[in-house]
């Protein structure tokens, strides 16, 4: 008898592959989309199929040309790229216009570490735009790498020539609206800059400081004795009487100009060994014992009483004390009244030295100071002027311990100790600064006089800040009181700098009463001409005689300061949204108001930085922000949540790891952190990620292999005949979407990528896949059932591709490509969210219910498999016992609830309460679907596959309804 040869089963079922391979090979594949991307011109192509859409503005705040990236450039470059796609996939024409700021301190200190410090300001600018333009185009390759798109051949550049000008006509628009003037105040001043500092510039460190109690010698002790009702001082006069003040600034006291007192604060006279001690009532105790005194209160009165004595300067009496010297100590010092004298710590009477405080130099100029009598013998590199006694010539650092001696063998030394305190310091150089009094240009942001106003704004500029405020979408929402603080109680912004690399303030001033020319306006508008033609190396060549005539030239002098880096940048939304880009937003509803952006983006220190100039310049140009949504994030810190330094050996560089993960992996711890706390990160963490983006890659595999025979023109299943659990499963997903373009729509992400893991886990991995897997491979090629199943798959797939594509932008493209094929038009950000229709509630909750029954089936399978009585589920013979409403549910899925539960038998009654019984299937299984089946053989020319599989394979195919 001859043998029928044995069937190769595993041929016959529908085991689908697909060229998307399962290892994403990422640092090798990447730049070869960026590549593809870059030679298609797919930004611009993205562009014109998006024409006569909405717009979707999100203005790039510029980062700065100094520098090779770091990981706090990708992720605020990643979360920017990640906004715009998924306002592209929602058929916004969403634009990204890239950006960078170019001028200012850091690229001159960069170009003084190459060159030196003592290069000619032609040459300072020619090599700093040259440095700029160089550290772009590293940038701009590296921002490429990260998958990031936009217009990478034309973006904005703070240096372009248009922009430089643009900035000048901004200026001159400012001045019309009344809000510049020029004024001696204390500002913020850095000796390694050179110049005054903004307040956006200024971080605050620890810095260890002496702390001194000096005594201020009553120049009419009996006037202070009748200030206090007495008729006299103890001693019959022979004792002396001091105001004592406590100052953490050294360095200030040989500037000292006057003395201020509290008018509400009561105010006593203490007789002790060293004197008559003037001193706050409340603080005598804690002074008495910093002198190591003893002491008694002899009368008290309140500082209103004070008013008008004087008192001489602590160094009035040294030998070197000249009189007519600028900087001579004989000296007196008025006591005046000040609000902002406290009695919290130090003696409650505070020395003023006008140039280096704001409420000193307030206080004094209050009470009739002029300004040319103050004194500043601080130099803007930190050293003392030569003739200033004693200290001349020294830094003002140094000169500290030399005060106190000087203080000390004067007999004004009341006391000293160290004392370590938060202070200010530049940002750039981590080194402290001071306060000293400089002739600035100002934006004003309450109530006065500006120059050249004609168009005077309706409200001071901070109110227009703070009603613009109100109107701005804040992302976190805390980000609004913030900012309202920093706007509600900021000084008036000095905008001048005095530095070569920048915007200049083209301003001709008289040598001799400092007045601006009178055709200054003019002369603006002429300035803007010469720097768009030439750059702001052109204005720097113009003479004064070019532009005022001989006649006016030798009575003014040529401006050399430039306007601040936050001008810059602040006023970019002008340059860029009307001026060099003004094309790609003529459709935008804002050109009668002013640009203004759906979105500004930055980390949240830009709070005081980009976000705050910008707001200033908004109201100060069109009464209003140029914004309309805010959205910051947080730092990228290491894996324990510490600020990254090279010191510390923490530092994560993007570019390492683009080469060994590939950049998908950063866009995917971008996606997948809350930005809106610190963003932390190490090998760690990224392990984690590189799990997750596996876990999503197979998934997305599994479904392009399964659809890989599917050609949706002629094979998809109308909604009506899709199976049930079909039909849920796309109800799923339309469910997940919904969520998933709510979070989109307020820039959330990291419930996106969460939300997503748990859908390819669970609902997909853990349940849809795995029941779906059996009709799948072994049901008939182009049965109902099966095209049914790949329906779901490919509506999924094309929904969740989508979904994924914002921030895994590289793996949505190459699985797009093997997806979509020919019907595409070459990529996937050419589409929009699919239309999924609207969640069958009716059908989420019961087949809510039934995934809980299968879990409590699987945990007593589970049980059995580890007792060793089955193997696989599909062993098991499974018994349920349920309650009447689940009873129901259950029955009606037929036959197909064995399918499931992924078991070979199911017997189903009704009950009390949930009871699942398992015992192992006695039935044969067969070779083709592993089923545990009576009918195994039934078709003798079959012997080991069932009547299911014989039907599949040689009849008219098994039946499935709802599963």
């Amino acid at each position: 008898m001859t043998q029928t040869p044995a069937t190769d089963y595993r041929a016959t079922l529908n085991l689908a592959d697909t060229p998307f391979p399962m290892r994403g090979d990422l640092p090798k594949r990447e730049p070869a989309w960026v590549q593809a991307w870059n030679d298609e011109g797919l930004y611009l192509r993205l562009r014109e199929a998006r024409r006569g859409a909405p717009l979707f503005v999100l203005h790039d705040g510029p980062p700065y040309a100094n520098g090779k990236l770091h990981i706090g450039h990708a992720l605020n470059k990643v979360l920017k790229d990640m906004i715009v796609k998924s306002r592209q996939l929602m058929g916004l024409d969403a634009q990204y216009i890239p950006g960078w700021d170019c001028h200012g301190l850091p690229i001159e200190n960069a170009i003084e570490k190459l060159h030196g410090r003592k290069l000619s300001r032609d040459d300072m600018q020619a090599r700093s735009r040259a440095y700029a333009t160089e550290q772009i185009g590293q940038q701009r390759e590296d921002f490429k790498r990260l998958g990031v798109l936009g217009d990478w051949e034309r973006p904005y550049r703070t240096m372009d020539f248009a922009n430089e000008a643009g900035e000048i006509r901004a200026f001159k628009r400012v001045i019309e609206r009344g809000f510049v003037y020029r004024g001696l105040k204390p500002v913020y001043w850095c000796f390694d800059c050179g110049s005054s500092l903004a307040e956006f510039e200024i971080e605050y460190a620890d810095k260890k400081s002496d702390t001194l109690d000096v005594a201020f010698e009553a120049d009419d002790a009996g006037a202070l004795a009748a200030a206090f009702g007495l008729g006299g001082l103890p001693g019959d006069g022979a004792k002396k009487a001091f105001a004592v003040i406590w100052t953490t600034t050294a360095w200030t006291i040989p500037a000292n100009q006057a003395l201020n007192a509290h008018p509400e604060l009561s105010y006593a006279l203490v007789d002790t060994p060293r004197g008559v001690l003037l001193l706050a009532e409340e603080l005598v105790a804690r002074c008495l014992e910093r002198y190591k005194l003893e002491g008694t209160v002899i009368a008290t009165a309140r500082g209103e009483a004070l008013k008008g004595l004087v008192f001489r300067h602590p160094l009035h009496d040294t030998v070197t004390a000249e009189e007519g010297s600028k900087y001579s100590y004989r000296r007196l010092s008025p006591l005046y009244l000040a609000d902002y004298v406290t009695a919290g710590d130090g003696t409650g009477i505070v020395h003023s030295a006008p140039a280096y405080g704001v409420d000193d130099f307030n206080s004094c100029v209050a009470h009739g100071l002029q300004y040319d009598d103050i004194l500043n013998p601080v130099q803007g590199n930190g050293v003392y002027a030569d003739e200033l006694p004693f200290f001349g010539g020294q830094h003002i650092w140094k000169a500290c311990e030399r005060i106190i001696e000087v203080l000390g063998q004067s007999d004004r030394l009341m006391a000293t100790q160290p004392i370590v305190h938060s202070y200010p310091h530049c940002w750039r150089h981590k080194t402290p600064v001071i306060y000293r009094a400089a002739a600035q240009w100002f934006v004003r942001m309450d109530e006065g006089e500006g120059v050249f106003t004609k168009d005077k704004a309706p409200k001071t500029l901070r109110q227009l800040a703070l009603d613009a405020i109100d109107q701005t979408q804040f992302y976190p929402e805390n980000g609004r009181a913030r900012l309202r603080d920093m706007i509600a109680n900021r000084p008036d912004w000095c905008i001048s700098r005095q530095r070569s690399w920048g915007v200049p303030v083209p301003f001709f001033l008289n040598v001799n009463t400092g007045e601006l020319h009178p055709r200054t306006m003019e002369i603006l508008d002429q300035a803007a001409d010469i720097v768009e033609k030439g750059g702001i190396e052109a204005w720097s060549r113009v003479t004064t005689e070019e532009i005022l005539g001989a006649e006016d030239a030798p009575h003014y002098t040529k401006s050399t300061d430039i306007l601040e880096v936050w001008f810059d940048s602040g006023s970019t939304f002008q340059h860029v949204l009307r001026g060099s880009h003004a094309k790609n937003y003529a459709r935008a509803p804002f050109h009668d108001q002013g640009p203004e952006a759906d979105l500004y983006l930055e980390g949240h220190d830009q709070h005081r930085g980009w976000f705050h100039s910008s707001l200033l310049l908004g109201c100060a140009l069109y009464d209003r922000a140029p914004y309309r949504g805010l959205l910051t994030h947080g730092f990228a810190t290491d894996g324990q949540g510490r600020k990254m330094s090279k010191s510390l050996g923490n530092t994560v560089e993007p570019q390492t790891i683009t080469t060994k993960l590939g950049a998908e992996i950063v866009r995917l711890w971008v996606a997948s952190t809350d930005y809106s706390g610190d963003l932390n990160i190490d090998d760690r963490i990224l392990a984690r990620v590189v799990d997750a983006y596996r876990r999503i890659r197979n998934t997305v595999r599994f479904l392009l292999a399964n659809t890989s025979d599917f050609d949706p023109a002629t094979d998809l299943v109308a909604d009506a005949e899709l199976l049930e659990i079909d039909r849920y499963a796309l109800s799923r997903a339309a469910e997940l979407q919904a969520e998933i373009l709510k979070h989109y729509a307020v820039y959330e992400f990291h419930p996106v990528v969460s939300k997503l893991q748990v859908y390819c886990s669970e609902d997909l991995g853990a349940f849809y896949l795995d029941v779906l897997k059996d009709r799948l491979y072994t049901t008939a090629p182009k049965s109902l059932a099966r095209r049914s199943a790949q329906t779901a798959l490919w509506k999924i797939t094309n929904a969740m591709l989508r979904w994924m594509a914002p921030f895994l932008s590289f793996t949505a493209e190459e699985a797009w490509t093997q997806f979509a094929g020919a019907a595409s038009q070459g990529s996937i950000f050419f589409e929009t969210y699919a239309d999924l229709g609207t969640p069958d509630a009716a059908l989420l909750a019961k087949w809510t219910q039934v995934r809980a029954v299968r879990e409590a089936v699987n945990k007593e399978i589970e049980a059995v498999r580890t007792a060793g009585a089955v193997g696989a589920s599909l062993q098991a013979t499974v018994a349920i016992t349920a309650p009447q409403a689940d009873f129901e549910l259950l029955a009606s899925l037929g036959d197909d609830l064995k399918f499931v539960l992924i078991t070979s038998a199911v017997t189903l009654a009704a009950g009390d309460a949930l009871a699942v019984t398992v015992t192992p299937s006695t039935a044969p299984k067969c070779e083709r679907c592993w089923h545990y089946r009576d009918d195994v053989g039934a078709n003798p020319a079959h012997p080991t596959i069932c009547g299911r599989c014989d039907s599949n394979l040689h009849g008219e195919g098994e039946a499935r309804h709802c599963a």
